[in-house]
C-alpha cells in the first residue's frame, strides 16, 4: 500500500486517491431566507437565496483545516459546479409561527499560527436577534479552540473590543461569523434562515 492514499472500488477495479486531496484549501460563507407555505420549499429557497442549493450538501463537523484560505462567496461559487458533493457546515432554523424571531449563525475561530487547526461553530434558534447570535456563535468556537490547547475559556474577560480578537494565553485567535435573522412570515408560512461555512476541496 502507498502511504497517504486511500483505495475505493470503482468501476474499473482498485482504485487510489491522495488522501491530501479531501483536505479543503478554502471555505467561504453565505446566508439566506426562504419563504413557502411548504416547509421542505421553504429550506430549499433559502438555499437558493444563499447560492448554494445546486450543490450535493453533505454536513461536516466544525474543523477549519490549516491554511485554509476564506474566500467571498462569489469566488467560491466560481469553483464549484451544479450536482457537486460539497461538505459545509450549516445552520438552519426555521417557523410559521406569527411574530417570531427566526435566528441562525455560523462562527470561526482562526488560530494565529495557521499550521494549527480552527474551529466552526453553528447555532439555529428563535427568539435571538443578530449581535446576540453572532456573539453567541463567535464565543462558541473560540471556547472550542481555546479548549484544544488545554484552556479554562471565559468570554467575557477574553473579549478584545477594540481590536476584536480572542485572547487566548499568548495565541491570539480572530473571530469572525455570518448570521441570518428574519421576523417570521405573516401569514403563516414557513420562514427558514440558513447559515454556511462552505468547504471547497
Amino acid at each position: 500500500m502507498h502511504l497517504g492514499c486511500n483505495y475505493y472500488i470503482g468501476n474499473k477495479g482498485l482504485k487510489t486517491v491522495n488522501s491530501t486531496n479531501w483536505i479543503p484549501k478554502n471555505i467561504f460563507l453565505t446566508k439566506g431566507t426562504g419563504v413557502h407555505n411548504e416547509r421542505l420549499a421553504s429550506f430549499e429557497l433559502a438555499l437558493r437565496s444563499a447560492s448554494i442549493a445546486s450543490y450535493n450538501l453533505i454536513s461536516v463537523s466544525s474543523i477549519l483545516p490549516p491554511h485554509c484560505e476564506i474566500i467571498d462567496s462569489v469566488k467560491g461559487n466560481g469553483m464549484l459546479q451544479p450536482g457537486q458533493v460539497v461538505p459545509v457546515v450549516l445552520a438552519r432554523s426555521e417557523s410559521n409561527k406569527v411574530d417570531t424571531l427566526v435566528s441562525s449563525g455560523v462562527g470561526i475561530a482562526i488560530p494565529k499560527n495557521r499550521d494549527d487547526y480552527g474551529y466552526l461553530s453553528e447555532h439555529h434558534a428563535t427568539g435571538m436577534d443578530e449581535r446576540q447570535i453572532e456573539d453567541y456563535v463567535e464565543d462558541l468556537a473560540a471556547e472550542m479552540l481555546a479548549t484544544t490547547y488545554g484552556l479554562q475559556f471565559d468570554p467575557d474577560s477574553s473579549w478584545d473590543e477594540k481590536r476584536e480578537l480572542w485572547t487566548i494565553d499568548d495565541r491570539i485567535v480572530e473571530t469572525n461569523s455570518i448570521v441570518e435573522v428574519s421576523p417570521s412570515d405573516s401569514s403563516g408560512k414557513w420562514t427558514t434562515v440558513v447559515c454556511a461555512a462552505v468547504l471547497i476541496i
